[in-house]
């Protein structure tokens, strides 16, 4: 756990460190948990302080068995219930294709809704939706309920689809229609 705060710790001065060119062997997992609410906790006690959720968070990689926290030496699973961030504000500006969406995250990344960080729309059990933003390669934001109500304060109708533009990409809103 020491050597894994430390690379989180020096990637986290530099933003999300290059996980994806990491291949240690699997060394296990660690009780880490984090709830679809975007808290995090360690061995069943919520993890405290936000600048270690960060500094996690900068290690953080979805592989095809599960997320894991990884560094150069060594590869930890831990579980997400839902997606391992939640975007807690939305930011707008501009009209249409021309429309810029910003989100932060709770842990204080940006992000700006286009081609490089889709949003995605699912039905929920209640038959409603949970739209999400994708962050980095494979890692998700929810969005936060205030940020769901400002994104569909911009939903236009498109070929039939409801839905909203951003970043000159126009994103569907599942199971909605004009």
């Amino acid at each position: 756990m020491q050597a894994l705060a430390e690379a989180a710790r020096a990637a986290c001065t530099r933003g999300p460190a290059p996980v994806h060119k990491w291949n240690p062997a699997h060394c296990g997992e660690i009780d880490i948990v984090v709830h679809a609410d975007g808290t995090w906790d360690y061995n069943g006690s919520p993890i405290g302080r936000p600048a270690l959720v960060k500094l996690f968070s900068t290690v953080l990689r979805k592989d095809p068995d599960g997320f894991v926290l990884v560094t150069p030496a060594e590869k930890l699973s831990i579980t997400v219930e839902d997606a391992p961030f939640v975007a807690v504000e939305m930011a707008s500006e501009g009209e249409g294709a021309g429309r810029r969406i910003r989100f932060r995250t709770n842990v204080d990344e940006t992000v700006d809704a286009g081609p490089d960080h889709e949003l995605r729309f699912e039905e929920d059990a209640g038959g409603g939706f949970r739209p999400y933003v994708r962050v980095r390669h494979d890692l998700w934001a929810l969005l936060a309920r205030s940020a769901v109500y400002d994104l569909v304060d911009l939903a236009e109708e498109k070929d039939g689809a409801l839905g909203v533009w951003a970043g000159g990409a126009f994103f569907p809103m599942a199971g909605a229609s004009a």
